[in-house]
């Protein structure tokens, strides 16, 4: 039974191990048959047909052959990537670039077998990707396209690298304390992902180093409702002036909570989220959270690649990719807690 019988889409670089030969020959036999020699061209063919392969459509159909083209792959549309792809638009659009955005399906190893299709045809100069691909393509390839991986989620499109950055944590312990601040409570995302994880460990760090009182590190899974049990399950003698959330909408359960205990945000309790959501700052009390520039992550990678193709060197990032935003949702801390 085939691949595709089963009902997995065969790849260009099976075709090419069955044929004995490179992916960039197996792309050449779609692409221009006829400057193969007849011998190769036919285990090539033998191998197409054996595994029922057919090119990636989407590849072809952008075949112009135009210089000045850039490539941008996108995770499937399970996830929205716009406010990367903006920023990376934008900074393409600048330097005279016109970018093609695809978003292919399968896993990384599937993806990148699409990519190495799309940088053979020949119809792009260089390819920047959100989605994970396999290690060695943050490279040239070998027919000279330039790929740049943007390597700030894994597989599950959960955030790593400066995504996970948590450096925040940090920065809103301190504020909090400068406020009068002694006990704490942090309400962790789902700790599948690495961002949770990270923010949690600088919540603990950030209380030793600062000789201050955690009432507890609830394990929460980015839910408001998660929020909200944190703070209903805690008990009298275990109360909190000041809760750190892994999320806003984790976040905003906490407030909700907290009401519901007769607790004022925030005069008996100060909250903080993560994501800086646009509906947090219509709040009552506005949310303090933190911001991340997505944008500016999708401009530093179109940059990386613009300036590598114009045989120049990128510059290290300058500048933080988050920001804490103080609100009304984080006041003094109450006296006599």
């Amino acid at each position: 039974m085939t691949d595709a019988e089963h009902g997995r889409r065969p790849t260009i670089m099976e075709v090419a191990q069955l044929a004995g030969v490179s992916h960039q020959t197996v792309s050449r036999y779609f692409s221009a048959p006829d400057g193969l020699k007849p011998a190769t061209k036919a285990r090539v063919d033998t191998a197409v047909q054996q595994l029922n392969y057919r090119p990636n459509l989407i590849a072809r159909s952008m075949r112009t052959r135009r210089t000045g083209r850039l490539a941008v792959i996108v995770p499937t549309l399970t996830y929205s990537p716009s406010r990367m792809l903006a920023g990376a638009m934008g900074a393409a659009h600048d330097a005279g670039y016109a970018v093609d955005v695809l978003s292919p399906e399968g896993d990384a190893a599937a993806r990148t077998d699409r990519l190495l299709e799309l940088a053979d045809s020949g119809q792009v100069e260089g390819i920047v990707s959100f989605a994970p691909v396999l290690p060695p393509l943050e490279s040239m390839t070998p027919n000279g396209t330039l790929v740049v991986v943007s390597g700030d989620y894994d597989d599950e499109m959960r955030g790593i690298g400066e995504l996970a950055d948590a450096s925040p944590v940090h920065e809103i312990i301190e504020g909090l304390a400068s406020r009068g601040h002694r006990r704490f409570l942090h309400i962790t995302g789902s700790l599948d992902f690495a961002s949770a994880r990270a923010r949690r460990d600088a919540y603990i760090s950030a209380i030793a180093e600062h000789d201050l009182e955690s009432v507890g590190v609830y394990e929460g899974d980015w839910s408001a409702e998660s929020g909200r049990a944190a703070i209903l399950q805690l008990g009298a003698q275990h109360r909190p002036t000041a809760v750190v959330a892994a999320s806003d909408s984790v976040a905003a359960g906490a407030v909700r909570g907290a009401v519901e205990r007769g607790w004022s945000v925030p005069g008996d309790l100060s909250v903080t989220g993560w994501d800086n959501q646009p509906l947090g700052r219509f709040l009552f009390p506005a949310l303090t959270s933190v911001e991340t520039d997505l944008e500016l992550l999708g401009r530093r990678a179109m940059r990386r690649l613009i300036v590598t193709l114009q045989g120049g060197e990128p510059e290290a990032p300058a500048t933080r990719l988050t920001t804490v935003i103080w609100r009304e949702s984080t006041g003094r801390a109450p006296l006599g807690v």
